[in-house]
């Protein structure tokens, strides 16, 4: 996606579209003056465009052609004080999908152009107001649906992120110059940085790349929502168990075996972070090619989960039979990113609950009654538990692939140097990779970009945006 003209006055609807009871058109450009001029006509007079104080609101008229369209307000923000560093004009109109529609008209025809999606961000990007990931920040802002995603995307916003990263920069820059300084002087044999400190400093960013990459485990879940599968045999209650997490009646209860047949998605927040809960088709034996199929989305669904809830009949599995059953994908389980959590249902029809399990199984059990609602408080409270227990102490997290893809290139030449230094490479071969990590950490914060990848991002944000 090739680069738009970034000189050309914009315009927009900034807010969602279709009808309410306001809406709010975004102006952007040297010449945004010039062209609400030719539109507004403010109801207090004299009025002038150009005096006119900045982060001041007007009220007045918009028409065309001696038509008028709308009664508004508006908004004036004069360079660079604004978003996008840029004149800015933010007119406030009714929410009328026609008046909307009208007001935009009219801007094109005085000379504006309807801005690409993301393309006030862009321009705040490229007239500095802020780096590339608090860019992608903004997209993920407006994208969070709980408290966490919402805290996290608001700290990459305003910068967290980027001091961390740019200093690390620092730290490999002052890196290279030594390493470069020794190159300038390399006839005379010279040794600017100490060997011993040097190693120290590639220790220090390793680690700190290395915190940074495994965080995002934790950061892609609280964005996207942590995903938790119901699985277990058929007819233990994994569909009655969803609906009591939900609180609502979103999958279908029966007592014939192998009624769900595909995986059934819903969410809820829990104290602010958002749990993703996908309800499986039982693990059995089948003949069945639609049942058969839906058994294996559930191998899937498995695989993709950060935390698994395996439910098993309280009231008539032994331990050895649940023993038994998790051996089936024991592999999985080894992986130390996933959690499983044994809910023993049914347990309305025990007269006390076996103490086998919580003397010989390793995972933690809780035993409830799905039906009728009891002891699912401990299962929010042990979900909650897995995310507290990995909160990243600094508050740098990652969430993004494209920042988790260049900090692992950055770690991986960081590496290379460190083994370089070990096998004492010549500078000026440790000044490659030392390069290489400079670049790829500058890629996050757009001090190292290309059209490519600018477009790549900026394409993805709502227009108006």
């Amino acid at each position: 996606m090739a680069l738009y003209n970034i000189t050309d006055p914009i315009c927009a609807l900034s807010t969602a579209p279709g009808t309410g009871a306001i809406a709010v058109i975004r102006i952007s450009g040297t010449e945004a003056y010039t062209i609400c001029s030719k539109l507004f006509h403010p109801s207090n007079q004299p009025f002038s465009w150009t005096d006119a104080l900045p982060n001041s609101i007007h009220h007045g008229f918009i028409s065309r052609d001696e038509q008028m369209i709308d009664e508004v307000l508006a908004s004036l923000f004069k360079a660079p004080h604004s978003y996008t560093g840029e004149d800015v004009v933010e007119i406030s109109c009714h929410g009328s999908g026609f008046i909307q529609q009208q007001i935009l008209d009219a801007l094109v025809h005085a000379g504006c152009r309807l801005a690409e999606p993301g393309e006030f961000t862009l321009r705040a990007f490229l007239n500095g107001k802020f780096d590339l990931s608090q860019a992608e920040a903004v997209a993920d802002l407006i994208a969070s649906a709980s408290q966490s995603s919402h805290d996290l995307a608001l700290a990459q916003m305003r910068g967290g992120f980027s001091r961390k990263i740019k200093e690390l920069r620092q730290k490999l820059v002052d890196f290279t110059s030594l390493i470069e300084l020794e190159l300038d002087f390399s006839e005379e044999d010279v040794e600017f940085a100490s060997r011993p400190d040097l190693f120290l400093l590639l220790d220090t960013l390793e680690t700190e790349l290395a915190m940074l990459v495994h965080s995002f485990s934790l950061g892609n879940v609280i964005k996207k929502g942590i995903p938790v599968a119901i699985i277990g045999k058929s007819n233990v209650g994994k569909s009655t168990l969803l609906n009591a997490l939900l609180n609502e009646e979103k999958a279908i209860v029966s007592e014939i075996p192998g009624t769900t047949r595909d995986a059934i998605e819903d969410t809820i927040v829990l104290e602010g972070f958002s749990f993703r809960f996908i309800d499986t088709a039982g693990l059995r034996a089948s003949e069945d090619q639609i049942e058969i199929m839906g058994i294996d989305r559930t191998w899937s669904k498995i695989e993709q989960a950060t935390i698994i809830l395996y439910l098993f009949d309280a009231s008539s599995d032994s331990y050895l039979d649940v023993a038994e059953s998790l051996q089936e994908f024991s592999s999985i389980l080894e992986n130390p990113e996933k959690r499983l959590i044994l809910i023993g249902n049914k347990m309305d029809l025990l007269s006390e609950l076996p103490k086998g399990f919580r003397e010989f199984v390793e995972h933690e059990t809780i035993f409830v009654s799905a039906k009728r609602k009891e002891n699912i408080y401990l299962i929010s409270e042990s979900l909650l538990k897995t995310v507290k227990e990995h909160r990243i102490a600094d508050g740098a997290i990652v969430s993004n692939t494209r920042h988790l893809e260049a900090l692992q290139k950055a770690l991986m030449a960081i590496k290379n140097v460190y083994e370089g230094m070990q096998n004492a490479l010549p500078s000026d071969l440790l000044t490659i990779d030392i390069r290489q990590a400079l670049h790829h950490l500058g890629e996050i914060t757009g001090e190292i970009t290309t059209d490519e990848i600018l477009g790549n991002i900026f394409g993805r944000f709502c227009i108006g945006k």
